[in-house]
C-alpha cells in the first residue's frame, strides 16, 4: 500500500505491506447541515441543557460579564454575538449593564481593531469590550490543589457570567471550551501555572474529562466564581459552525464533547509497533511547536518502546522562545520534565508534553531542520518518511504493525 503523508507545500510517499497496515485515520466526514449557522446557534439558545433560556434569567439593571476567545483561537465571536445580544435584550437586558471580557490567559492584549474583528461591528459598538486585567482581581480562595482562584474584577462581581468558545481536543486539560474560559482564560498567571503544573500526571491527557486533575481543578474553580450559562461551539477544519450547545456550563460542554468526538475520535484495535503522523502539511506544520500537536495524539497509539514517525516541515524552527531554551538546555528529556516540576512556566509546558513522549517511545523526525539540531532535542532526524520507515523496521521488526494518522492534530486514537 502506498502511504502518503503531507509536509509543508508538499507530499511524501512510502510502500507499505497491506497486511501491516492496522488503520489509516481519517477524520469522518462533516455530516451535511440542515440547518444555517446562525440556525445552529438560535436553536441552542432556545433549548438550552441544564438551564432556563438566557432570556429567563437575565433582567434589566443585572450585570451582565461575557467571556469570550482571544486571538489565538478560532472561536467565531461574531457569528454568535449577534444572536446573544439579541437574546439578552429580549430578557430586558440593557447594552450599558453587558462587558464583554477577552479571557487572554497568558497571552497578549489586544489592539482595538482586533477586537473588533472578533467580535464584530455590532457587538463591538453596542456593548463594551475589553481584554482581561490581571492587576484588578477578586480572590475567591483556592482549590483543594492549591489553585489561586483569583479572578478578574470585572467578571468576579457582575450578577450574570456567561462564557462562549468553541470545544475541540486538548493535549492535557482533555478539551476546550466550558470551564476554561474562566480558568485560566480570566485567571491570573500564578492560577495558570498551579493548575497547568498538573501536565505532567498520567490522567492529565487529551480527550479524558473525568479523572483528568487538570479538568477538575479547572471546573472546581469555575464552581467556586460560578458561571450562568455557556455558547459552545464545534467547529469543522474550514472554521464553520457544525454543533452548538448551549446552558449549563458542565452538561452544555459535555453535549458538544460528544459531538465533537463523534467525528474525530478513532477507535483503533490496539497499540501499533509504528506510527506515522503528519499533521496534514502547512500552515500546520510550520513550527516545531505546532506539530507538537500531532505527536500529542499520536502517542496513545504507539506501544511502549515503538516509534513515531513525526512528518513536519518545522521550517521556522522551534516558533516560540521558551519552548526552545528549554529543548535545548537539557541534557535528556527527564531534564525537561524535572524542571516543569519545579516550576511551570508556559513554553516550558511544550517541551515537557514531548519529554514524556520520548520516555515511552521513539520519535524519528522528517522536517525541513538540520539533521544535528533534531539529534541535539533527542529526536532521529530523516529528509524522507520512507527512510524513516526502513530505519523503524530495523527498531522494530519487518512484521511491526503500523498505524498512520495523515491528519494527526484532527484525529484522536483511542484503544477500542
Amino acid at each position: 500500500m502506498e502511504v502518503k503523508l503531507n509536509i509543508g507545500d508538499r507530499s511524501q510517499s512510502v510502500e507499505v505491506r497491506d497486511n501491516l497496515i492496522m488503520d489509516v485515520l481519517l477524520p469522518n466526514e462533516v455530516p451535511k447541515q440542515e440547518l444555517t449557522e446562525s440556525e445552529l446557534v438560535e436553536r441552542a439558545l432556545r433549548e438550552p441543557i441544564g438551564t432556563r433560556p438566557l432570556r429567563e434569567l437575565v433582567g434589566g439593571g443585572k450585570k451582565i460579564a461575557i467571556v469570550t476567545s482571544d486571538i489565538t483561537r478560532p472561536m467565531p465571536s461574531w457569528k454568535v454575538m449577534p444572536l446573544l445580544l439579541d437574546e439578552l435584550y429580549a430578557g430586558s437586558a440593557r447594552p450599558e449593564d453587558i462587558r464583554l471580557i477577552f479571557a487572554l490567559g497568558s497571552h497578549r492584549g489586544h489592539t482595538e481593531e482586533e477586537m473588533r474583528h472578533l467580535v464584530g461591528d455590532r457587538a463591538y459598538e453596542e456593548i463594551e469590550c475589553l481584554d482581561l486585567d490581571t492587576s484588578d482581581c477578586v480572590h475567591f480562595g483556592y482549590t483543594r490543589s492549591g489553585t489561586p482562584v483569583d479572578i478578574d474584577r470585572r467578571v468576579a462581581e457582575a450578577d450574570i457570567r456567561i462564557c462562549i468558545g468553541n470545544v475541540e481536543y486538548h493535549y492535557f486539560a482533555g478539551y476546550s471550551g466550558g470551564a476554561k474560559a474562566i480558568m485560566p482564560g480570566v485567571s491570573t498567571r500564578a492560577a495558570i501555572e498551579s493548575n497547568h503544573s498538573h501536565m505532567v500526571e498520567p490522567d492529565a491527557r487529551v480527550g479524558r474529562l473525568e479523572g483528568n486533575p487538570i479538568r477538575e481543578d479547572l471546573e472546581e474553580a469555575c464552581a467556586m466564581v460560578g458561571v450562568d450559562f455557556i455558547l459552545n461551539v464545534v467547529l469543522s477544519p474550514k472554521k464553520e459552525i457544525l454543533y452548538a450547545a448551549a446552558g449549563d456550563v458542565t452538561e452544555a460542554h459535555r453535549a458538544a464533547c460528544r459531538y465533537l468526538d463523534s467525528l474525530y475520535l478513532k477507535e483503533i484495535p490496539g497499540r501499533a509497533d509504528i506510527v506515522m503522523v503528519s499533521q496534514g502539511g502547512s500552515p500546520k506544520d510550520m513550527n516545531l511547536y505546532q506539530t507538537q500537536k500531532a505527536l500529542d495524539n499520536a502517542k496513545h497509539a504507539v506501544r511502549d518502546g515503538g516509534v513515531i514517525i513525526l512528518v513536519g516541515s518545522c521550517r521556522e524552527g522551534f516558533g516560540e522562545g521558551t519552548f526552545e531554551q528549554w529543548m535545548r538546555e537539557a541534557e535528556k528529556p527527564q531534564d525537561i520534565v524535572d524542571r516543569l516540576k519545579r516550576g511551570f512556566k508556559l513554553g516550558g509546558h511544550k517541551a515537557a508534553a514531548i519529554a514524556l513522549v520520548l520516555e515511552r517511545c521513539y520519535i524519528y523526525l522528517v522536517s525541513d531542520l538540520e539533521p544535528e539540531l533534531v539529534r541535539s532535542i533527542f529526536m532521529e532526524p530523516f529528509a524522507t518518511v520512507a527512510e524513516a520507515y526502513e530505519k523503524a523496521k530495523e527498531k522494530c521488526g519487518e512484521d511491526a504493525r503500523v498505524l498512520v494518522m495523515p491528519y494527526g492534530g484532527s484525529t484522536l486514537p483511542k484503544i477500542d
